[in-house]
């Protein structure tokens, strides 16, 4: 477990820190995005991970290291919108962007180490394609729910099935970067 903390950690700092670059570039034009909309863009790119694990040529040169990186920051943002509402303007500073962030993130993986205590760490011996076939039908079951107009029966809401998304990439990006560890 200290190794996956460690590596985790690592994968966090690299997925936060494009999220404060492009926040530098963009502001947090995010802000007016419906959680709809970001259910989409991680949809997107979810399928670009599938077809590229599975296409023999790649016709655009960004590997599945920056998709799941933008599975990570999209599913946080879709974390922040569920939790303050969408706004109509971009209505953040970086500074209160970030903390928010790190508050989604401090409750993933928190999440992610009660889950993995449980599990056993089994992502370990999974595929990256396989997650990556979680994610997406983690991301059909949010658009039911959606459709649903977030009503559940018996199911977790929409807010689960994002932090499960979100440790499913990070667990990827550990995979796919274990020999730098």
């Amino acid at each position: 477990m200290e190794d996956t903390l460690k590596e985790y950690n690592l994968i966090v700092n690299q997925c936060r820190s494009l999220f404060e670059k492009k926040m530098k570039d963009y502001g947090v034009a995010w802000r007016i995005l419906r959680v709809p909309s970001l259910t989409d863009q991680i949809f997107i790119k979810a399928q670009r991970i599938r077809s590229l694990q599975t296409q023999k040529e790649q016709k655009i040169d960004e590997g599945q290291e920056s998709e799941f990186i933008g599975i990570v920051n999209y599913s946080i943002m879709a974390l922040i919108q569920l939790d303050r509402g969408v706004s109509e303007l971009p209505d953040l500073s970086h500074e209160v962007a970030l903390q928010l962030y790190d508050n989604q993130i401090e409750q993933i993986q928190n999440l992610m180490i009660k889950k993995n205590h449980d599990y056993g760490e089994a992502w370990r011996d999974m595929r990256v394609s396989s997650l990556t076939d979680l994610i997406l039908q983690k991301l059909l079951r949010v658009k039911q729910i959606e459709e649903n107009k977030g009503k559940t029966l018996v199911s977790e809401g929409i807010d689960a099935n994002y932090q499960d998304m979100v440790n499913y990439a990070i667990f990827s990006l550990i995979h796919l970067n274990y020999e730098r560890f």
